[in-house]
Formats: C-alpha cells, sequence, structure tokens
C-alpha cells in the first residue's frame, strides 16, 4: 500500500510541475502570446506597420536595382501583360513621351495602370524609391 501512495504522489507532483511550467510566467508572455497577428491599414492614412518596417530598415530607402529585383522583376522582367521590360530603353521612351517624361510614369506608378496595381506589388515604397525604380528599369 506504500509503494502505491509513492506511485500516486511521484505522478501528481509531475503534473504539478508540468502545469506550473506551461503558465506563462510573467505579463509581458501573455500579451506576446496574445497579440494580434496583423493590421488593417487604409490607403492615404499612415500605417503603423509599415512604418515599423520602415524603422526597422533604419529608415534607408531602398535603391531602384533593390526595388526591381524584389518587387518589379516578376512583371517587367518579362513584360508581362505589355509592361515594358526591364533594359528595353525605346519602350519606356514611348511610354514616357505619352505620359509626360519620367514624373508622368512616376504618377502612374503611383496610381497604377491596367493589370498593375497601385505601386505595383511595393505598398510600403516610397515616391523616391519608385522613381529610382523606373530610371533603373527605363535607363531613362
Amino acid at each position: 500500500m506504500n509503494l502505491i501512495k509513492k506511485i500516486l504522489v511521484a505522478q501528481t507532483a509531475v503534473m504539478a510541475l508540468w502545469a506550473v511550467s506551461a503558465q506563462a510566467a510573467t505579463n509581458e508572455e501573455i500579451a506576446e502570446r496574445l497579440k494580434p497577428v496583423g493590421e488593417v491599414c487604409i490607403q492615404g492614412e499612415e500605417c503603423a506597420a509599415a512604418g515599423a518596417a520602415t524603422a526597422a530598415a533604419g529608415g534607408a530607402a531602398r535603391s531602384g536595382e533593390d526595388v526591381v529585383g524584389k518587387f518589379c522583376n516578376a512583371c517587367h522582367g518579362t513584360g508581362l501583360l505589355n509592361s515594358p521590360k526591364v533594359g528595353d530603353t525605346a519602350a519606356w521612351q514611348a511610354r514616357a513621351d505619352k505620359q509626360g517624361g519620367l514624373d508622368g510614369l512616376l504618377a502612374t506608378a503611383i496610381s497604377g495602370i491596367n493589370a498593375m496595381p497601385p505601386k505595383g506589388t511595393c505598398g510600403d515604397c516610397s515616391d523616391d524609391e519608385l522613381m529610382a525604380a523606373i530610371k533603373h528599369m527605363s535607363g531613362l
């Protein structure tokens, strides 16, 4: 009978230790576990998530080459849906002439055109980063 009590006490102790270790030890751990996984951003308003991403990157602007490589190359690298290809200066020049130069191309990139959404796929790019990407792709 004494052996059965020892086994039961040992099992109870193990369960108690497991229960204590499974609980969060601090309020910070509880807050971390319960924090939202995302955020809704409204166009035209500053988004805290985008600000945090820029701050995390040191606030440094990305180069045109970086923006093109990460966000633009999927379409402009292949000419998908008649988008001007990277390095096809003649096609870019024709669009620039039609839209009022590099500033016109920038305005179109910001607002979107045809199948291209506003700012392409780089929703957090600044106007300067988009201009650098346009210059890199077009050679203008």
